[in-house]
């Protein structure tokens, strides 16, 4: 009687404030014992209906009662604390769940231990750990959340080793990813795997039960790291294969612009992505592909190429449209003028669009008349409008060239009547080189006035004379009509020093001259303005020893004057050097003529004068 009594004690907790709803929605609670009572009372032959609990209290025709004890007893699942047993759901409450092991009472299991599997339904079949078989209220305790945390880690390495998808709960957001439940164990999202594009909101996925696989496991940390990007890559990898596969060249498909660069649109196929390089886009010459398509923007595409094994897909959008070069003007020819506008600029020419898709390119050489080589950007730039004629055209190859100087007279005509040889004029210096200077005489004419041509004396460089800007007095000297090419002289309009050298600074000829420079071998004199002459380092030494410093005006004598060679030697040391000797030499000769006029007197002389004239004699020749 006490067992009855149990069982219909063990019913009602179900019914408890906390599980009112659970129990709403499972009355197998209560079927349960009626079945059982059904089975221990069938040797009797008595339906449970009308089963006679008073007799079976009183041991009455029912027979020993703990004989039909002992048979309920065996008709329920043995069960020891601490072990983990399969339970059917039977009722799913806000937050409880009913679990029935096929114990003699049924199992309350807090409802967030199911938080991370929300598609839970009766019927479903958990693992769960028996905590008591009876609490002080006689209820069975169980725990599905110890029984997870008991195996796993085994089904985590089971999941990772085959490979499979695995459902986990994300529970929080932490540095860098999310925490994700799976069988128990948090584990490690990246925010990097959490999807193919990149997430800013991470709090979105917070609550949320998604499909997972397992990327990484660390045995010894019992670490676990979770992707679930990486299932919609192996998705979208079938997805862009299968595509793939059915592709053509030359196929004519709808996509959706997905994003756009710099160089090129990314377009959705329908799960394959395909680029549109920047010049496919359009026939015509653009800047950035925002000109032509725009975000989310449906449009057709033909398929150019594609890579299976890359995944990749070149896709065209102007292939669609005829191309402008077909519809082009057939009467158009060498020679004629068209209208244009800039579009691009290099140094070496400038690109004109005559119409769309149609361009011509007016190189630098055709900008100007001038011989002197220029870059484009001193002509013109993007965005002028410009007449030009065309100066080749090629409709095969899809070319044509312009030109802008052609519709300007060219200034080289009857060049000799304008600038005969011998005629004076002002130019103004364009450019200079180490071998000379550009003159510019009118714009498109220019004439090299060569190094040798500027100046009467050697000069190093023509940067001592000129610079560029300034103007310059020339004449004319020679033409290469055919080439444009122009010899101006300087020089040539001024006296030439050397006219005169000789007869000025003849050898021997001694001036006052002021030292240059000074070299390792070999000083630098001011001879005249326009005149210099040198004076070796031998030939500079002043009479008292000492060397003379730049700046120093000095007496120099004429050693040698070549006029061939525009070549004038001097020496200092000559200057004193000459004079001393022809001094000395000067004394000496007066000296002999002391001499012989003594040895004359001396044969006139007494005997007793030969004394001393000897005597003078030997003081004259001391003297000497």
């Amino acid at each position: 009687m006490e067992e009855n009594k149990t069982i219909e004690q063990e019913a009602p907790v179900v019914e408890t404030p906390a599980v009112e709803e659970t129990v709403a929605e499972a009355p197998a609670v209560e079927a349960a014992p009626a079945a059982e009572t059904k089975k221990v009372c069938s040797n009797a032959s008595v339906d449970p209906a009308d089963f006679d609990w008073d007799a079976f209290e009183n041991e009455g025709e029912y027979g020993d009662r703990a004989k039909v004890a002992e048979a309920y007893e065996k008709t329920l699942t043995k069960v020891a604390e601490g072990e983990v047993v399969e339970g059917t759901v039977t009722a799913i409450g806000k937050r409880e769940v009913v679990v029935n092991i096929g114990y003699k009472s049924e199992g309350v299991i807090m409802a967030p231990e199911f938080r991370y599997n929300p598609d839970l339904k009766v019927g479903d079949t958990v693992e769960v750990y028996v905590e008591s078989t009876e609490d002080k209220k006689g209820q069975l305790v169980l725990s599905h959340k110890k029984a997870r945390q008991l195996r796993s880690w085994d089904m985590v390495n089971e999941a990772f080793n085959a490979n499979e998808i695995v459902k986990g709960y994300v529970k929080t957001r932490t540095k860098g990813g999310m925490i994700v439940d799976v069988f128990g164990i948090e584990a490690f999202l990246p925010g990097s795997q959490i999807d193919v594009k990149p997430i800013r909101d991470y709090d979105q996925f917070v609550d949320k039960t998604m499909d997972f696989k397992i990327v990484k496991i660390n045995q010894e940390f019992r670490n676990v790291v979770v992707s679930h990007k990486a299932l919609i890559e192996a998705e979208i990898e079938a997805q862009k294969a299968e595509i793939i596969s059915k592709l053509e060249k030359g196929q004519v498909l709808e996509g959706t612009v997905k994003n756009i660069t710099n160089y090129g649109v990314f377009v959705d196929l329908g799960g394959v992505d395909g680029l549109i390089h920047i010049t496919d886009l359009s026939w015509g010459r653009i800047n950035h592909p925002e000109e032509v398509v725009s975000l989310d923007q449906k449009i057709n595409v033909v398929i150019l190429d594609f890579d299976e094994n890359k995944k990749r897909i070149a896709l065209g959008l102007k292939q669609l449209q005829a191309h402008p070069w077909d519809a082009l003007d057939p009467n158009l020819k060498v020679g004629d003028k068209v209208k244009g506008k800039v579009v691009l600029i290099a140094d070496y020419g400038a690109f004109v669009e005559i119409e769309p898709g149609v361009e011509g390119l007016i190189h630098v050489s055709e900008m100007s008349w001038s011989p002197r080589l220029r870059v484009a950007q001193d002509f013109l730039k993007v965005g002028d409008e410009v007449e030009a004629q065309i100066l080749t055209l090629d409709r095969e190859e899809k070319k044509m060239s312009l030109g802008l100087k052609q519709l300007v007279e060219n200034p080289w005509k009857n060049i000799r009547e304008k600038y005969p040889v011998g005629s004076k004029h002002t130019a103004t210096v364009r450019n200079i080189t180490n071998f000379g200077v550009f003159a510019e005489l009118e714009d498109g004419i220019e004439g090299l006035v060569h190094i040798s041509d500027l100046s009467w004396n050697k000069i190093k460089h023509p940067s001592e004379m000129v610079a560029p800007g300034d103007k310059i007095d020339v004449v004319i000297l020679d033409f290469d009509e055919d080439n444009h090419k122009l010899s101006l002289g300087h020089k040539q309009l001024l006296p030439n020093p050397w006219d005169e050298i000789e007869s000025k600074y003849s050898v021997g000829t001694v001036v006052e001259a002021k030292i240059a420079s000074l070299g390792d071998k070999f000083a630098t004199i001011e001879l005249d303005p326009s005149v210099e002459a040198i004076c070796f380092n031998r030939d500079l030494v002043k009479e008292d020893g000492s060397n003379p410093v730049a700046g120093e005006t000095l007496a120099f004598k004429v050693t040698e004057l070549k006029r061939s060679l525009k070549r004038v030697v001097l020496s200092h040391v000559k200057t004193y050097a000459e004079a001393k000797a022809e001094k000395a030499a000067t004394e000496a000769d007066n000296t002999k003529k002391a001499v012989k006029k003594i040895n004359s007197n001396i044969e006139k002389a007494t005997l007793g004068d030969i004394d001393a004239l000897a005597a003078l004699k030997s003081q004259l020749e001391k003297g000497e």
